[in-house]
């Protein structure tokens, strides 16, 4: 059972026996003076260039475990639980790469034993990128997304160790797809749009958790909070020219606007967006967006919807046709004034739905935040570990 793993005894236990020698009539029998055996325990990774990325155990010869501990070099600690037989204790969570390990062990006896070993460096290491910093506030809309650097191929074992918590028990799911930019990337939606005031941390304990063929091994834990600030919601109808902004179920301000021109490429998106950053003043160059040389401006109060180039913004040489057309190469213009007005005004995360007719149909799910455009049942259908199997 124990071959191949390393057996460490610590020559910690008591010596049996009184203070009387032989013959001085205490009346203990031999086999009673006989002192129990060393502690000896085995740890299934040895040395000082171990493989990382799975869990430590630590197993016992003879007796019952009473307590493991398995620190690291910072002062952190693996997690773990002791089988109900008492003989083995595994961590909950996998060795990291590039870290020295101290294994201390104790049985029902008090007696102590312990080891050491270090893992080696990571062949690969991904990384992610999450969408929301720490400390931010935003809107009803904004789903948590990680972006990965590399394949993720287990993502059932990744999924496991995402954590999101609310303040209110919101329910929501992870949902696996691709990002626009071809990566692996995975969000956490709420079954609808957030509450406002809601306080959110996500806890991403990625540390020696292997992406699978092509990721390799992650080499951090991530984390962020943020708050759901005040729920405003926008509506852009193709057919009436005009968005509608509402606060709290109340309708605040209407806007005249031009959307992308009916009939091709030039046509806006439409379905449930969500304001994705604000950009303030920025060049747009058709040709970024395969529209060849139809413009190339400075544009001001930018407001991101897609990552392919959709964006709210101001468009004073289109006034002519706020409220009356939709003559746009995609995006929605507004005047400078209500632009500014409204840029002042809005939150990263807010929803923004496109309705009516003439428009090019549904982004990508990756081209933004799509996913409010498909059910609940839908969403969850895309998770790892409650949907359907997900390819690496």
């Amino acid at each position: 059972m124990l071959a191949g793993a390393a057996l460490l005894a610590a020559a910690l236990t008591a010596c049996a026996g009184g203070s009387g020698g032989a013959g001085s009539g205490t009346g203990k029998g031999e086999a009673e003076m006989k002192p129990k055996p060393d502690m000896a325990i085995a740890v299934n990774l040895t040395g000082d260039q171990v493989k990382a990325g799975e869990p430590v155990t630590v197993t016992l010869a003879e007796g019952k475990l009473a307590l493991v501990k398995v620190t690291d070099g910072k002062g952190g600690e693996l997690p773990g639980k002791i089988a109900d037989d008492g003989r083995t204790w595994t961590s909950e969570r996998n060795a990291s790469p590039g870290t020295d390990y101290r294994v201390e062990a104790q049985n029902t006896d008090s007696q102590s034993a312990a080891a050491q070993f270090r893992t080696g460096a990571a062949d690969k290491v991904n990384k992610v990128s999450i969408n929301i910093p720490k400390g931010s506030t935003t809107g009803v809309a904004m789903p948590v997304s990680i972006v990965f650097d590399n394949p993720v191929a287990n993502k059932a074992e990744v999924e496991k160790q995402l954590k999101v918590t609310t303040s209110n028990s919101t329910e929501g799911s992870w949902g696996w797809f691709k990002d626009y930019s071809g990566k692996d990337r995975v969000d956490w939606r709420p079954k609808e749009y957030w509450k406002s005031g809601t306080e959110v941390k996500v806890d991403m304990n990625l540390n020696g958790v292997d992406s699978g063929k092509g990721g390799g091994l992650f080499a951090k834990d991530y984390t962020t909070e943020f708050r759901i600030g005040k729920d405003r919601r926008m509506e852009v109808s193709l057919d009436t020219k005009r968005m509608t902004v509402v606060e709290d179920g109340q309708t605040v301000r209407t806007i005249p606007v031009s959307s992308g021109t009916p009939g091709g490429k030039k046509a806006s998106w439409s379905g449930k967006m969500v304001l994705m950053s604000k950009e303030g003043t920025i060049r747009m160059d058709s040709q970024t967006v395969g529209l060849g040389d139809a413009y190339d401006k400075m544009v001001d109060y930018a407001m991101r919807l897609t990552w392919s180039g959709m964006y709210a913004h101001a468009a004073p040489w289109n006034a002519a046709n706020f409220g009356r057309a939709n003559a746009s190469s995609g995006c929605v213009g507004m005047s400078d004034a209500d632009a500014a007005s409204f840029y002042a005004q809005v939150q990263v995360g807010d929803p923004f739905e496109v309705v009516g007719e003439g428009s090019k149909g549904n982004a990508d799910i990756g081209n933004g935040y799509g996913e409010w455009n498909l059910s609940w049942d839908q969403w969850k259908a895309k998770s790892a570990l409650h949907g359907a199997p997900q390819n690496g």
